[in-house]
């Protein structure tokens, strides 16, 4: 399905129930994925109304004048909430739990609830290196470069799931496209950086869950307490036996914490 939001054709897909009880739930994919990286969450929750969308620049969604900015991102969400599934728990992961954070502190009205997994709200000079590497490399995907990085990158978040890394680096290849999007994001996960956003996470005047990974190297849980200390209002939980991209290592458990903070299931 598709739906302009301000500067671009968003790309998503809705399923689960349709009723008027149904509870929407949007989530959103992080760096260098597109709304596939939940397809082994989605069927567990269909009594919700889904929204899985692609941001600005991956998977189907055009890049738009892109600026480089949380802010933008954040825009794009609230305008999501706003046209397409009205208030609803929002779900991010990485790059899309960093958009959903900025999105609840300007725009508390829109989200009944907040769950971040694998977010971090302030990277050092290290990320902010790597993501310069790699956003100078992406101005060619197609390159040896881009490739072989992108998939040094899926191997370090993998640690269970180790067979599929080549499978999973194709789809995340695949979601990057020509890499305008690419670049749009890392720029904004840069900027955190010089600007943080951990100061904005004091205005966020509702529950906020945050969710790491046991053996997470790129977010680990130093990161996630950051998070813990500025919010006013949270819980954490930890999926076991998974590296950064959980939701292929471990989708299973990931699906048991989502059941358990939305419905009160184990």
């Amino acid at each position: 399905m598709r739906h302009v939001i301000g500067d671009i054709d968003v790309e998503y897909t809705m399923a689960g129930a349709t009723g008027t009880d149904a509870v929407p739930v949007v989530f959103i994919h992080g760096l260098a994925e597109d709304r596939r990286s939940w397809s082994s969450i989605l069927p567990s929750m269909a009594d919700d109304r889904l929204y899985a969308y692609d941001l600005r620049g991956h998977g189907g969604t055009t890049v738009g004048d892109a600026d480089g900015t949380l802010a933008q991102l954040g825009g794009d969400l609230i305008g999501f909430l706003e046209q397409v599934s009205g208030p609803a728990v929002v779900v991010g992961f990485s790059l899309g739990g960093a958009v959903a954070l900025w999105a609840a502190a300007h725009r508390r009205d829109l989200m009944s609830k907040v769950i971040v997994l694998g977010t971090s709200s302030i990277v050092g000079r290290g990320a902010a290196d790597f993501y310069a590497t790699r956003i100078a490399q992406a101005r060619d995907t197609s390159s040896t470069e881009f490739r072989a990085g992108m998939r040094d990158d899926t191997a370090a978040a993998i640690i269970t799931a180790t067979d599929r890394i080549d499978e999973i680096t194709q789809i995340r290849l695949d979601a990057v496209g020509d890499g305008r999007g690419y670049v749009n994001a890392a720029r904004a996960m840069a900027s955190l950086r010089l600007e943080p956003l951990t100061p904005a996470l004091a205005d966020i005047a509702l529950h906020v869950d945050v969710v790491g990974a046991a053996a997470d190297a790129f977010c680990p849980v130093k990161a996630a307490q950051i998070i813990l200390d500025a919010l006013g209002d949270s819980t954490y939980y930890e999926v076991p036996a998974a590296g950064h991209l959980m939701n292929v290592d471990n989708p299973t458990a990931v699906t048991s914490v989502l059941q358990t903070i939305l419905f009160g299931k184990d």
